[in-house]
Protein backbone atom coordinates (compact mmCIF):
# COMPACT_ATOMS: atom_id res chain seq x y z
CA UNK A 1 0.00 0.00 0.00
CA UNK A 2 1.54 3.19 -0.99
CA UNK A 3 1.91 6.34 1.63
CA UNK A 4 -1.11 8.20 -0.24
CA UNK A 5 -3.28 5.07 0.24
CA UNK A 6 -2.51 5.08 3.65
CA UNK A 7 -3.31 8.75 4.21
CA UNK A 8 -6.30 8.64 2.97
CA UNK A 9 -7.44 5.34 5.24
CA UNK A 10 -6.05 7.82 8.02
CA UNK A 11 -8.24 9.81 7.09
CA UNK A 12 -11.17 8.14 6.25
CA UNK A 13 -11.29 5.78 9.26
CA UNK A 14 -10.81 9.35 11.36
CA UNK A 15 -14.08 10.76 9.94
CA UNK A 16 -15.95 7.44 10.98
CA UNK A 17 -14.56 7.27 14.24
CA UNK A 18 -15.93 11.46 14.78
CA UNK A 19 -19.25 10.32 13.81
CA UNK A 20 -19.32 7.45 16.05
CA UNK A 21 -17.92 8.75 19.04
CA UNK A 22 -21.22 10.01 20.16
CA UNK A 23 -23.04 7.10 19.78
CA UNK A 24 -20.89 4.63 21.05
CA UNK A 25 -20.89 6.79 24.06
CA UNK A 26 -24.87 6.35 24.28
CA UNK A 27 -24.81 2.64 23.72
CA UNK A 28 -21.61 2.16 26.07
CA UNK A 29 -23.27 4.03 28.75
CA UNK A 30 -26.80 2.25 28.56
CA UNK A 31 -24.71 -1.16 28.37
CA UNK A 32 -23.53 0.11 31.36
CA UNK A 33 -26.39 0.38 33.32
CA UNK A 34 -28.22 -2.58 31.90
CA UNK A 35 -24.65 -5.15 33.78
CA UNK A 36 -25.20 -2.40 36.47
CA UNK A 37 -28.73 -3.46 37.45
CA UNK A 38 -27.97 -7.43 36.73
CA UNK A 39 -25.17 -7.35 38.89
CA UNK A 40 -24.31 -5.37 42.05
CA UNK A 41 -20.65 -4.62 42.23
CA UNK A 42 -18.92 -5.84 45.42
CA UNK A 43 -17.08 -3.26 47.73
CA UNK A 44 -13.93 -4.99 47.11
CA UNK A 45 -14.64 -5.07 43.14
CA UNK A 46 -14.98 -0.67 44.11
CA UNK A 47 -12.18 -0.19 45.81
CA UNK A 48 -9.39 -2.84 43.30
CA UNK A 49 -10.77 -0.19 40.79
CA UNK A 50 -9.67 2.72 42.49
CA UNK A 51 -6.27 1.39 41.65
CA UNK A 52 -6.71 2.49 38.58
CA UNK A 53 -9.11 4.98 38.24
CA UNK A 54 -7.14 7.41 40.51
CA UNK A 55 -4.57 7.38 38.92
CA UNK A 56 -5.59 7.74 35.73
CA UNK A 57 -7.82 10.70 36.94
CA UNK A 58 -4.50 12.39 38.04
CA UNK A 59 -2.47 11.55 34.78
CA UNK A 60 -5.11 13.57 32.74
CA UNK A 61 -4.94 16.79 35.26
CA UNK A 62 -1.27 16.17 35.23
CA UNK A 63 -1.35 16.27 31.30
CA UNK A 64 -3.70 19.22 31.26
CA UNK A 65 -1.37 21.23 33.28
CA UNK A 66 1.10 21.18 30.84
CA UNK A 67 -0.34 20.55 27.28
CA UNK A 68 -0.38 23.46 24.70
CA UNK A 69 -3.09 22.38 21.90
CA UNK A 70 -1.53 23.01 18.94
CA UNK A 71 0.47 25.83 20.06
CA UNK A 72 3.81 23.83 20.71
CA UNK A 73 5.31 20.31 21.16
CA UNK A 74 4.50 19.88 24.72
CA UNK A 75 7.86 17.37 25.69
CA UNK A 76 7.98 17.85 29.60
CA UNK A 77 6.17 16.54 32.60
CA UNK A 78 4.10 13.22 31.97
CA UNK A 79 4.95 13.97 27.95
CA UNK A 80 8.06 12.96 28.55
CA UNK A 81 7.14 9.47 29.07
CA UNK A 82 4.23 9.00 27.23
CA UNK A 83 3.49 11.00 23.83
CA UNK A 84 -0.21 10.42 24.77
CA UNK A 85 -0.99 10.29 28.62
CA UNK A 86 -4.19 12.23 27.94
CA UNK A 87 -5.32 9.05 26.01
CA UNK A 88 -3.49 6.93 28.27
CA UNK A 89 -5.31 8.43 31.60
CA UNK A 90 -9.00 7.86 29.79
CA UNK A 91 -7.86 4.30 29.58
CA UNK A 92 -6.95 3.40 33.06
CA UNK A 93 -9.78 4.81 33.64
CA UNK A 94 -12.20 3.07 31.42
CA UNK A 95 -10.20 -0.24 32.87
CA UNK A 96 -10.64 0.60 36.38
CA UNK A 97 -14.91 0.92 35.97
CA UNK A 98 -14.63 -2.29 34.14
CA UNK A 99 -13.15 -4.16 36.62
CA UNK A 100 -15.28 -2.22 39.16
CA UNK A 101 -18.44 -4.10 37.45
CA UNK A 102 -16.32 -7.12 37.16
CA UNK A 103 -17.36 -7.70 33.43
CA UNK A 104 -15.23 -8.82 30.70
CA UNK A 105 -17.76 -8.10 28.32
CA UNK A 106 -17.72 -4.28 29.52
CA UNK A 107 -13.71 -4.82 28.92
CA UNK A 108 -13.91 -6.05 25.54
CA UNK A 109 -16.26 -3.32 24.76
CA UNK A 110 -14.16 -0.64 25.99
CA UNK A 111 -10.98 -2.28 24.27
CA UNK A 112 -13.04 -2.17 20.88
CA UNK A 113 -13.85 1.31 21.25
CA UNK A 114 -10.28 2.75 21.73
CA UNK A 115 -8.77 0.58 19.32
CA UNK A 116 -11.75 2.13 16.35
CA UNK A 117 -12.04 5.82 18.02
CA UNK A 118 -8.47 6.51 19.81
CA UNK A 119 -6.16 5.11 17.23
CA UNK A 120 -7.23 7.19 14.57
CA UNK A 121 -7.15 9.90 16.58
CA UNK A 122 -3.74 9.55 17.31
CA UNK A 123 -2.55 8.89 14.62
CA UNK A 124 -4.46 12.12 12.89
CA UNK A 125 -2.80 14.46 16.14
CA UNK A 126 0.54 12.83 14.97
CA UNK A 127 0.35 13.99 11.26
CA UNK A 128 -0.33 17.15 12.32
CA UNK A 129 2.29 17.38 14.96
CA UNK A 130 5.03 16.22 12.50
CA UNK A 131 3.70 18.45 9.76
CA UNK A 132 3.89 21.63 12.30
CA UNK A 133 7.17 20.74 15.05
CA UNK A 134 10.31 19.59 13.42
CA UNK A 135 11.65 17.88 16.22
CA UNK A 136 8.25 15.83 16.35
CA UNK A 137 10.32 12.48 15.07
CA UNK A 138 13.06 12.74 17.62
CA UNK A 139 10.51 13.04 19.84
CA UNK A 140 8.82 9.69 18.70
CA UNK A 141 11.99 7.96 18.77
CA UNK A 142 12.57 8.87 22.77
CA UNK A 143 9.48 8.96 24.06
CA UNK A 144 6.65 5.83 23.49
CA UNK A 145 3.30 6.45 22.22
CA UNK A 146 1.50 5.16 25.26
CA UNK A 147 3.50 3.28 27.80
CA UNK A 148 6.87 1.90 27.73
CA UNK A 149 10.36 1.98 28.59
CA UNK A 150 12.11 4.06 26.30
CA UNK A 151 12.46 7.26 27.53
CA UNK A 152 15.54 9.78 27.61
CA UNK A 153 15.29 13.20 28.82
CA UNK A 154 15.10 16.42 27.03
CA UNK A 155 16.97 19.89 27.44
CA UNK A 156 13.98 22.85 27.43
CA UNK A 157 13.07 25.91 28.46
CA UNK A 158 12.42 25.85 32.01
CA UNK A 159 9.44 27.91 31.39
CA UNK A 160 7.43 25.49 29.71
CA UNK A 161 8.47 22.68 31.85
CA UNK A 162 6.19 23.46 35.33
CA UNK A 163 3.10 22.56 35.70
CA UNK A 164 0.02 25.39 35.19
CA UNK A 165 -2.99 25.32 37.36
CA UNK A 166 -4.47 27.87 34.77
CA UNK A 167 -4.07 25.20 31.94
CA UNK A 168 -5.94 22.87 33.74
CA UNK A 169 -8.73 25.35 34.65
CA UNK A 170 -8.83 26.08 30.69
CA UNK A 171 -8.73 22.49 29.98
CA UNK A 172 -11.68 22.02 32.16
CA UNK A 173 -10.12 18.71 33.33
CA UNK A 174 -11.87 18.78 36.50
CA UNK A 175 -14.96 17.29 34.84
CA UNK A 176 -13.20 14.18 34.32
CA UNK A 177 -12.89 14.07 38.36
CA UNK A 178 -16.48 15.05 38.51
CA UNK A 179 -17.38 12.47 36.21
CA UNK A 180 -15.54 9.58 37.41
CA UNK A 181 -17.00 10.64 40.97
CA UNK A 182 -20.20 10.78 39.71
CA UNK A 183 -19.68 7.28 37.78
CA UNK A 184 -18.93 5.86 41.57
CA UNK A 185 -21.91 7.35 42.77
CA UNK A 186 -23.79 5.32 40.46
CA UNK A 187 -21.84 1.80 41.54
CA UNK A 188 -22.29 2.89 45.00
CA UNK A 189 -25.81 3.82 45.45
CA UNK A 190 -27.58 3.45 42.03
CA UNK A 191 -26.74 -0.23 41.60
CA UNK A 192 -29.23 -1.62 44.34
CA UNK A 193 -32.24 0.55 42.97
CA UNK A 194 -31.57 -0.59 39.19
CA UNK A 195 -31.12 -4.42 40.74
CA UNK A 196 -34.61 -3.91 42.39
CA UNK A 197 -36.25 -2.45 39.23
CA UNK A 198 -34.98 -5.17 36.69
CA UNK A 199 -35.91 -7.98 39.34
CA UNK A 200 -39.50 -6.52 40.00
CA UNK A 201 -42.50 -8.24 38.41
CA UNK A 202 -44.14 -6.70 35.46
Amino acid sequence: MSQGSDRDFVVAWQRIARRIRVPFGFVSALIYLFVLSRHQPGHAQIAWSLLLTVPGVWLRGYAAGYVKKNRELTTTGPYAWSRNPLYLGSMMIAAGFAVALGSWFVGALLIVGFLLIYIPVILGEERFLRANFPGFDEYCRRVPRLLGLRHQPTQSDPGKGRFSFELYGRHREYRAALGVALLYACLIFLAPYLGALWSSPR
